[in-house]
């Protein structure tokens, strides 16, 4: 059920990742910037809803900042997936087309790390004392 929860919260957060980023560059702004903008956005959705929903944990610092400090790898390895493989393709296919397959990737690889870390480490569930 945890994995349901955690997949569908990813699925409204990519929409809000992908929709803010196509909106920026559309507006003008460059690749890595709009996704680095548009990532903000999405994981603020997802880390409010899967704490909530999802992982089911109260508010806690500790927590914040190992969801901080994960957030932070997870945005290097979406943004620069994005970028690197947004640059090999920009040339070849059409725009909407590239920012799809850049962003599947680059979210899937992400989202796979971001799971694996929360579910493991940052709401691990501790049995009581």
């Amino acid at each position: 059920m945890q994995l349901f929860r955690f997949v569908l919260t990813g699925g409204l957060s990519a929409v809000v990742d992908f929709g803010v980023l196509v909106l920026l560059m559309h507006l003008g702004l460059p690749h890595t910037p709009a996704k680095a903008v548009s990532f903000v956005c999405g994981t603020t959705t997802a880390y409010l809803i899967n704490r909530r929903w999802t992982f089911r944990a109260g508010p806690s610092r500790r927590r914040f900042f190992g969801v901080l400090i994960l957030y932070g790898g997870t945005f290097l390895i979406q943004v620069g997936l994005f970028s690197l493989i947004f640059a090999l393709l920009q040339d070849r296919l059409p725009l909407l087309l590239v920012q799809g397959i850049a962003f599947v990737i680059a979210q899937g690889v992400a989202t796979t790390v971001n799971f694996i870390v929360q579910r493991a480490v940052i709401f691990k569930h501790r049995p009581s004392a």
